[in-house]
């Protein structure tokens, strides 16, 4: 066991040491600022995306699902001969329609079974893309079409923010050190954040007057739109005083 003044100056020195550490620790955090910048562009969408359903009843189960998959497989076979479209499988679902039988202690009865099945393309070529749709309108329904921004491209578009938004940061850094009179600055901590991308909603097409595209396969004027891609840089500066 260690005597007395030797544990006292032990001690003494511990605290001593303590007091350094929160003093630098409270230093390190002397005249620090923390700022945010953010810059944002609009990016025309690139592509473009279109479902289509084919819906169907039928009092045989078996008989309906092999028209749904004729009706579908027939469509997929036309999609695929146009080049630049890429086709896949939505969902498919069937469910019982009912019957109620008034004074029947059984309860409402399946007189029949609904099925639907969607099939979703998606193209670049905007042209390509809606002359299809228009032609398979004559056998298929709309379900909806919306428009995005390729991967690759809102890729492209936040590299380039990204440098924006950091040259934004440090301009607003250097305002805010000439505001405080300060020489200079030195960064502390610096994140960047993507963000701000707004998906484009569904354009239902149920409701549209689709008759004479129906019948004589016209091709729709196509209006892509844009959506608002964003990056924030948030941060912290040290202002140097003189």
């Amino acid at each position: 066991m260690l005597p007395l003044p030797r544990l006292a100056a032990v001690l003494l020195l511990s605290t001593t040491a303590l007091l350094s550490v929160t003093a630098v620790a409270e230093e390190a955090r002397y005249n620090q600022v923390a700022l945010r910048a953010e810059v944002n562009q609009e990016i025309t969408h690139d592509l473009m995306h279109v479902t289509l359903y084919s819906e169907a009843q039928d009092s045989d189960p078996a008989a309906l699902a092999a028209q749904i998959s004729n009706t579908l497989n027939a469509s997929i076979a036309q999609a695929r001969k146009v080049k630049g479209v890429s086709v896949s499988s939505g969902s498919r679902n069937s469910y019982p329609v009912y019957a109620e039988n008034k004074g029947d202690d059984k309860g409402p009865q399946i007189t029949a079974w609904r099925e639907r099945a969607e099939l979703r393309l998606e193209s670049a070529d905007f042209s390509a893309l809606s002359k299809l749709t228009g032609q398979m309108l004559q056998t298929l329904k709309m379900g909806d079409m919306h428009f995005s921004i390729a991967d690759a491209t809102r890729k492209t578009h936040e590299d380039a923010l990204l440098k924006d938004a950091v040259a934004a940061f440090k301009a607003r850094a250097q305002l805010a050190t000439e505001a405080l009179g300060g020489s200079g600055y030195k960064l502390v901590n610096l994140s960047l954040n993507t963000g701000g991308f707004q998906p484009p909603r569904p354009m239902r097409m149920e409701a549209m007057k689709g008759a004479a595209m129906m019948d004589a396969a016209v091709t729709p004027e196509i209006e892509a739109g844009t959506s608002q891609v964003s990056i924030s840089a948030d941060g912290v500066i040290e202002v140097q005083m003189p």
